[in-house]
């Protein structure tokens, strides 16, 4: 078989424990025999991240604007006993959140579904897309721990010099916390463009919600500012799509995406997309079954896996313990950025192969052969349960059937 062509590389971006020993055998047994793979490879590992002083997260943000896409594996983010494990030279911050900050972009996930494993929430026929905003708000935030009476005030000073000063709260002698967070009206217009152009793209309805009500001037400057940007520039385009666009307040679009079909895009602030996403990954399976897409508004795409490093079972690994580990946000993040580097250099058999790849992992779970963590979860009678290794060795099987 000829193997499908690439023209322009992808960011190839590598990280840290269980999911980088996946990511190289997908390579190995799902990339290098079909396609002549062209990459510009970043280290995330935590080592090197400590030994470059994190300049190679900022490398590779700057090389998926060069070539427009990139694909990440999941990395660790440092707290004290990781830099005690690993030796660092300090506790480095997210590298996803360097990658959203300098590519200004939006997350967008949404869940793998397959016939076998149902929803723990019954009437969810189809996917719920959670749209989150990638800058600011707490993972931004400064903070810290007052020690004794006094006020605490935020203070503005514009550059003529000129400050405003406003108290946040007069601290008796027990002292207290205090944090502050802010955004940006670029970024989340950044935010509100790629939300609309996402629905547009994928013809979905596209919520939102906040809650302007408490916070009448920092949440209800997002809904101001989505509400300005529907009005003036994509109303008529969602109208012709046949799609909606949706406010309401936070609690309220808990309440109706529980009693929901699914099937809408459900655009977030930062936390509140942090905590929604896991909560619907959950609901509809599992994070291991959870894409994740960053998109930026000048049409940069990073591709990833919406979980963490599996360090459980990356320990396990090393003492040479076979893992049932699933790998099927991992590998749809390849697919996915295989697909969209198609969609950019006009190569239709990029994009075949992607979408065949991505239903051959499909077919293998449909089939009954699947990760331990999926057998928990699924409605058959007879399941195959196998390793980390076995399921992609099964998803080549049903690949080359395909192929």
């Amino acid at each position: 078989m000829q193997k499908v062509r690439m023209v322009t590389p992808l960011v190839e971006i590598d990280g840290d424990e269980m999911t980088r020993i996946l990511w190289q055998m997908i390579k190995d047994k799902l990339l290098y025999p079909y396609i002549d793979l062209k990459t510009e490879y970043y280290d995330l590992g935590l080592k090197h991240r400590d030994d470059t002083d994190d300049q190679v997260t900022v490398d590779a943000a700057n090389a998926i604007k060069k070539y427009g896409v990139g694909v990440k594996c999941a990395t660790i983010t440092p707290d004290a006993a990781r830099i005690k494990e690993y030796q660092l030279k300090k506790m480095w911050k997210s590298p996803n959140g360097t990658l959203r900050a300098i590519l200004d972009g939006t997350v967008f996930r949404a869940p793998i579904l397959v016939k076998n494993i149902k929803p723990l929430v019954s009437g969810w026929d189809e996917p719920i897309i959670i749209a989150r905003h990638a800058y600011g708000d707490i993972y931004k935030g400064v903070e810290f721990q007052t020690k004794g009476k006094g006020k605490a005030e935020m203070v503005f000073t514009d550059d003529q010099g000129r400050e405003t000063r406003q108290t946040i709260h007069e601290f008796d002698q027990e002292g207290g916390i205090v944090m502050s967070m802010h955004n940006t009206h670029k970024s989340i217009r950044s935010f509100a463009k790629s939300c609309f152009e996402y629905a547009l793209g994928e013809k979905k309805d596209l919520w939102f919600s906040t809650k302007q009500t408490i916070s009448k001037t920092y949440d209800h400057t997002f809904m101001d500012i989505f509400a300005e940007m529907y009005e003036n520039e994509y109303k008529d385009a969602f109208e012709k799509a046949g799609i909606e666009y949706f406010y309401t307040l936070i609690d309220d679009a808990v309440a109706r995406i529980i009693r929901s079909k699914g099937g809408m895009i459900w655009a977030c602030k930062n936390y509140d997309g942090d905590v929604m996403s896991d909560m619907v990954a959950t609901a509809f399976g599992s994070l291991a079954m959870m894409t994740s897409v960053l998109v930026s508004p000048e049409g940069h795409y990073e591709y990833e896996a919406a979980h963490g490093t599996v360090q459980r079972h990356y320990y396990k690994h090393l003492k040479g313990e076979k893992t049932s580990t699933n790998s099927m946000a991992t590998l749809f993040a390849w697919t996915g950025a295989l697909r969209k580097r198609g969609e950019k250099d006009h190569l239709e058999d990029l994009c075949t192969f992607a979408d065949k790849l991505e239903k051959a992992s499909l077919v293998t779970i449909e089939n009954g052969t699947m990760t331990k963590d999926l057998a928990l979860l699924s409605t058959d009678d007879n399941i195959n349960i196998v390793n980390s290794e076995e399921f992609l060795d099964e998803i080549k099987i049903e690949l080359d059937k395909m192929l």
